[in-house]
């Protein structure tokens, strides 16, 4: 099993700032992850934004910038939330993939719309 990417687009919903980033999916991560760069195309300053605790794969904890708020927009599907400003690429973890209902396919390497929900997500309340 190999990688997989989905093209996503991020809004800052202050500045109506709008980018598609070509993010990995990762589903052992919680939040989307952004870089520094792209944080700023979006109109961000991280130096006056508040700031998340993550902690790494390889089990260290830093204090990074989270931005806020952001609209991911995948296909059909987008979510209002924040990120965390941390790497060298954007990431998409679990907490927006759940809420737009999104799932991956691993035998074609892709991220897909939940086929059981095509036309809304639905998410559990329980």
């Amino acid at each position: 099993m190999g990688l997989t990417y989905a093209k996503l687009t991020l809004t800052n919903l202050f500045g109506k700032q709008q980018i598609e980033v070509n993010a990995l999916v990762d589903t052992g991560a919680t939040f989307m992850c952004v870089t520094e760069e792209i944080a700023l195309q979006l109109g961000f300053d991280t130096t006056e934004v508040t700031r998340q605790v993550v902690t790494l794969a390889d089990g260290h904890q830093r204090k990074v910038p989270r931005i806020a708020p952001i609209e991911i927009a995948f296909e059909n599907r987008s979510y209002i939330t924040e990120a965390v400003v941390l790497g060298n690429e954007p990431l998409l973890g679990v907490i927006p993939m759940e809420a737009m209902d999104l799932v991956v396919h691993p035998r074609l390497q892709t991220l897909v719309i939940n086929p059981l929900h095509p036309n809304y997500p639905v998410a559990l309340a329980k």
